[in-house]
């Protein structure tokens, strides 16, 4: 009897002092947001858009409304100033997409070098935000790729692409990876971001999963898996602690999203004056692998 009324209090004790808590979001002002890149070999791309509140319809015009449009955007290499020009693409289904980079016509044209530090800077409505990033040397490689049948599978169409790295001697060798399936564009992994804290100085095989369109469900079914037939190009990428910062926080936060138990995280950008995003630098590889039917 006496326990039972000892666990009866304790119960009125907890029930008396749960509190509930109700985290409303609040609208603040929209705030810059910059995708922007370098990689090896090609010209710079920055998008610029607006940030846009939590209660916020998604649609195609509200997408089209938050790209930030007519802004000064230049790429300092050294002692030159790159201008970047604003372009407009559009799909099959007439929505607009706007970006900056290079002109073709114009006497400066800047394309990504390997171990060279570069600076953005971006000025909209007498607003100026910078961010710098660099192109790392090329010093963590794929030695080569190949495929597998896919373990614990019964469709016997499905693969899996593994691929032989090697890591230099060292801390601090970050990659980032992304794969492409026959025409499609290439896609970064649901997990792209890696360090090398346990691998390091190591030559090792490691599985390659299939990249994701993150506007898209996740299909778990067929997640990871190649099919006979593909052709598969891997682009590994040395890339920068800041950029890997920037990618290891962007996923974990959007992994995140819906978890009742994970901790509010931030993401961690590099661009300066409040503004969200990051501009980052590849220092790419890419290998391509044609499986057979």
């Amino acid at each position: 009897m006496f326990r039972n009324l000892i666990f009866v209090w304790i119960c009125i004790f907890f029930i008396a002092c749960e509190r509930e808590i109700n985290i409303v979001p609040v609208n603040k002002d929209s705030r810059l947001v910059v995708d922007a890149e370098i990689e090896n070999g090609r010209a710079p791309i920055v998008v610029l858009s607006k940030s846009l509140n939590f209660f916020t319809t998604i649609d195609s015009a509200e997408l089209a409304n938050s790209y930030v449009r007519n802004a000064t955007v230049s790429i300092q290499e050294g002692n030159t100033i790159y201008p970047l020009k604003e372009f407009e693409l559009r799909d099959t289904s007439g929505n607009r997409f706007y970006y900056y980079s290079t002109d073709p016509q114009a006497t400066l044209q800047l394309i990504g070098q390997f171990g060279k530090i570069y600076k953005l800077l971006i000025n909209v409505d007498g607003t100026s935000y910078t961010g710098e990033t660099t192109i790392p040397l090329l010093t963590k490689t794929m030695d080569s790729i190949w495929w597998k049948p896919a373990p614990n599978n019964d469709d016997p169409k499905k693969v899996v692409l593994m691929a032989r790295v090697q890591d230099p001697p060292g801390l601090g060798n970050y990659i980032r990876y992304f794969t492409r399936q026959n025409r499609q564009p290439f896609l970064p992994g649901l997990n792209s971001v890696f360090d090398d804290n346990i691998i390091d100085g190591k030559n090792y095989e490691i599985q390659v999963d299939r990249g994701v369109n993150r506007n898209e469900t996740l299909d778990f079914e067929t997640y990871g898996f190649f099919q006979k037939g593909d052709t598969v190009t891997v682009k590994l990428c040395n890339i920068s602690k800041s950029s890997y910062d920037f990618w290891r926080t962007w996923e974990f936060n959007l992994q995140s999203v819906g978890n009742p138990f994970s901790s509010p995280g931030k993401v961690i950008g590099n661009i300066s004056n409040n503004a969200l995003g990051a501009f980052c630098g590849y220092a790419a590889q890419y290998s391509t692998l044609i499986i057979p039917k």
